[in-house]
């Protein structure tokens, strides 16, 4: 295939700003798939994404389209999630790319993942395509919307496009401005075969296989591939392309997009990021890679029975060569057995990984709380890295605790400017500055921060960007759910993660029936660990069930209670057969009772329910 007819773009966005409901349009107008099989968000192929209506995975597909001047291009389109947990799916995508759609709701206008993706673009050196979407709703503000993009980006007038993903209004002209706009791929065919390993999965027929964006050369079925950081090699097994579904092509040339079932059988063999080429005609150096984003959100994996535990971890290590974001260590719990340590980008990141593992690998999980990485600095000046409230050393030879805080930028309506205040301060957050989006010559003087009617309460439209910054350990109980409850779900937010803290913080431990269960423990501020504590054993109280024995449930610090619950025993009515006689015999039947119940609560243990786990999660603030 010739270079110059070959446009790579991706599309990128907010989320729920329509990416992949575009996305369908331009599979229907190139004809890639027949309105027979068309279903909404075709892309979206995995089970959960279609549940949840989100984008998780990034999807790659080549159409074919015939231009105006009579040439035929070829498109490869990569789809990506707008969730900011997945984030580093739209930075690979962007790499394997010389486009990018950026796609605004024509009614939300600019929202926190929109900025956060133009600057990745930019970051890239991508051509950037305004899109206008949703045109063809009632609320749909498009002009509005465009003097936004506008003033934040700098956009001249005619460069923005406007369209509509469910009606298919202004597809055809945003496929005319692709082919002029977007530029060919910068590729030599005569040098060696190298390819960028963009995404790959795990198949039990076909070994790894790797989707890649050819760069330059050209690879044939049959060939001998090469994996340059580790020297492995392997025959092709098949060379295809979506269209959206796997077709076998002859070859892959250099600005092409497709993939390579290598036969490779080890998943760590073909990593995200490395370079493949072959092996008799080996290229001297590799592409440049991906820079690997650390997980900030930690929590422990347990099989719920203790012999799928190989299961568990081979479903991870076929998980995570799909999912390059996510770490995973082995681990023991006292209370939960043997499990993984897992590390995440977020918690819906963390929540679909879960569901993957218990959908897709048929493996039923137990999930402690999540926490985030801390640095303790001890008194002989050493660092050390706590992922795991448990691996906390002795409060003796602790010199300060270290916490990662996040830089975070919310935008919301301007009447909402105090509840944002009220709910970031109030989890230790800090503000550092806020900024109105501006509106077209004219346009802010006529709506004068006007408002629209919204059921009961108004809603401004004029619309503000604040930024704060705040510890990242605050953000993992209800902060997003709080943040969209408060604001009727106009609020949007993106964060980027900051410097390391020193704070006061302790280790708040859970206590049943007298045993720390190192799964519940947490570590939190000082001053909000007795409300944390009391909250916590309450709701425990709640969910563990009665025993025949009573059992204490305590949070403390060090050898310090600072709250308690009991969970009353069951106790049998051992009178019911006595009735006149003796009080004696009575006194002496209870007292038998009461030291068997004594007896009992030395050596019963407590099994604990999973919800009790998840409580961590949902104590209210």
């Amino acid at each position: 295939m010739d270079a110059r007819l070959i446009r790579n773009f991706c599309i990128i966005a907010h989320i729920d700003h329509g990416k992949s409901t575009l996305a369908d349009r331009l599979l229907e107008v190139t004809g890639a798939i027949d309105k027979r099989e068309m279903v909404e968000q075709v892309l979206d192929s995995m089970e959960l994404e279609r549940e949840r209506g989100i984008t998780i995975k990034a999807q790659a597909v080549r159409l074919s389209y015939t231009a105006r001047d009579g040439e035929t291009y070829q498109l490869n389109l990569i789809d990506t999630p707008g969730h900011v947990d997945f984030s580093y799916e739209v930075s690979r995508s962007l790499a394997a790319c010389e486009g990018a759609l950026l796609i605004v709701d024509a009614t939300q206008g600019i929202q926190a993942q929109t900025l956060a993706n133009v600057y990745l673009a930019i970051e890239q050196d991508l051509e950037i395509i305004p899109v206008i979407n949703k045109i063809d709703l009632d609320a749909a503000e498009p002009e509005r919307v465009a003097e936004e993009v506008i003033k934040a980006f700098g956009f001249s007038r005619d460069e923005i496009l406007f369209a509509s993903g469910k009606s298919g209004e202004g597809v055809d002209e945003l496929l005319e401005v692709v082919v002029t706009r977007v530029p060919p791929p910068n590729s030599n065919q005569n040098a060696p075969f190298r390819a960028l390993i963009f995404d790959s999965k795990y198949d039990s027929y076909k070994g790894v296989v790797a989707y890649i964006r050819a760069v330059e050369g050209e690879v044939l079925p049959r060939d001998r591939v090469h994996i340059m950081s580790n020297g492995k090699q392997s025959e092709i097994l098949e060379l295809g392309c979506f269209t959206p579904k796997p077709v076998k092509v002859d070859t892959l040339t250099g600005g092409q997009v497709g993939y390579i079932a290598t036969g490779l059988k080890t998943v760590g063999d073909a990593p995200v990021g490395d370079t493949i080429t072959l092996a008799e005609n080996t290229a001297k150096e590799p592409l440049a890679t991906y820079t690997p984003l650390k997980p900030m959100v930690f929590a422990g994996l347990y099989p719920a029975d203790g012999e799928d535990f190989l299961d568990l971890r081979e479903a991870l290590e076929k998980l995570q060569l799909n999912d390059a974001a996510l770490t995973y260590q082995p681990e023991t719990s006292v209370a939960l057995g043997t499990g993984f340590r897992c590390g995440f980008l977020g918690l819906l990141h963390m929540d679909v990984v879960q569901e993957r593992l218990e959908r897709e690998y048929d493996i039923a999980l137990i999930a402690t709380s999540p926490s985030v990485a801390y640095r303790v600095v001890t008194t002989d000046g050493e660092f050390h890295e706590i992922e795991n409230p448990s691996q906390l050393p002795s409060p003796s030879v602790i010199e300060e605790i270290q916490e990662p805080w996040v830089d975070l930028t919310i935008l919301v309506p301007a009447n909402f400017i105090g509840i944002m205040m009220d709910l970031v301060t109030e989890r230790r957050g800090e503000f550092k500055r806020m900024e109105y989006i501006q509106y077209g010559e004219g346009d802010a003087a006529n709506n004068n921060g006007a408002d629209s009617d919204i059921g009961r309460q108004k809603v401004s439209k004029t619309r503000v960007m604040m930024e704060f910054t705040m510890p990242l350990s605050e953000m993992l109980v209800d902060f997003y759910d709080q943040l969209k409850s408060r604001t009727q779900g106009y609020a949007s937010l993106d964060y980027t993660v900051g410097d390391y803290r020193s704070e006061k913080l302790v280790k708040l431990e859970i206590l049943v029936n007298g045993y720390p269960v190192d799964a519940l423990s947490l570590i939190v501020h000082r001053e909000g660990a007795y409300n944390r504590g009391r909250d916590l054993v309450a709701k425990l109280k709640d969910l563990i069930p009665r025993q025949m024995f009573e059992v204490p449930i305590q949070a403390a610090i060090g050898g310090k209670v600072l709250a308690r619950e009991t969970v009353r025993a069951l106790r049998k009515n051992v009178l019911a057969k006595c009735y006149g006689g003796d009080v004696t015999r009575k006194r002496k039947l209870l007292e038998k009772q009461a030291e068997g119940k004594k007896r009992m609560k030395m050596v019963g243990s407590v099994e604990i329910p999973q919800e009790a786990f998840l409580s961590v999660l949902k104590v209210e603030r």
